[in-house]
């Protein structure tokens, strides 16, 4: 039986928003959002962060944190690291890692039970959701990452740019589907992935999922309907203050 830990990696230093996950929404820090969505799913779930503060404000509303180091380069980086030292730490195992995003404080359980649901895919390593993108949304933002999948909703590819491209007409029923960054990967998969080189193609996005595609792992992933909204500036942190979102699930 699969036995799933979460992971909220959180780091202080983000470039566009520093102490992003410290920011208030209401009166509560954005990361306590996060982990009290995710809490009623997971038996174990624990804040991975290279800061004090972070670690010092997840013990203080009664969470789970760990001190992990601060020269990663990926959440999924950190999340390897926080499975090791909380495995270590309680003489537990798990057989999946659930990467669950800091800076989305609206997410929703039915999400994550989708991802995990994944896993019921044989032969799934790698999950992650996907949505499709609405008529009003504009494809060609860069931040916007988009994804192609096969009739088995295994991705074929992932880009900033808008793919695919439509050369005549658009098809009958196409759909454009976005990416959302949640992953869920099974335990000795996670530790493969983080000890694989850098790729070109994840050179040339900047999306560190084209390395596991490019190095022949698939990714299996499910569509959500479900909203999502993350942080990356102050500005989406008062967009979603002011729309009132942040009451609890």
């Amino acid at each position: 039986m699969a036995k799933f830990l979460g992971i909220i990696p959180a780091r202080y230093a983000s470039s566009r928003f520093p102490g992003k996950p410290l920011a208030l929404l209401g009166d509560k820090p954005m990361i306590q959002w996060v982990y009290e969505r995710a809490s009623s799913l997971f038996e174990h779930l624990v804040v991975a962060t290279d800061d004090d503060r972070i670690l010092n404000t997840v013990l203080d509303f009664g969470g789970k944190a760990l001190m992990t180091r601060s020269d990663h380069n990926t959440g999924t980086e950190r999340c390897a690291e926080a499975l090791d030292l909380y495995r270590n730490q309680t003489g537990l195992t798990f057989s999946h890692v659930v990467n669950i995003q800091g800076d989305e404080p609206l997410i929703q359980t039915g999400q994550l039970q989708t991802l995990m649901a994944c896993f019921q895919v044989s032969g799934t390593g790698i999950a992650t959701l996907i949505r499709q993108i609405p008529a009003h949304e504009e494809p060609q933002n860069p931040n916007l990452v988009k994804v192609v999948v096969d009739k088995s909703l295994k991705a074929l590819y992932f880009s900033r740019a808008p793919i695919p491209y439509i050369r005549g007409p658009k098809p009958e029923g196409h759909t454009f589907y976005a990416h959302l960054g949640l992953y869920a990967y099974r335990s000795d998969v996670l530790e493969k992935i983080v000890k694989l080189p850098v790729s070109r193609l994840e050179q040339s996005e900047m999306l560190e999922q084209l390395r596991w595609l490019e190095h022949g792992i698939a990714i299996q992933t499910d569509i959500t309907d479900l909203p999502s909204i993350g942080v990356d500036t102050p500005e989406d942190l008062d967009r979603i203050s002011h729309e009132g979102h942040f009451s609890p699930e």
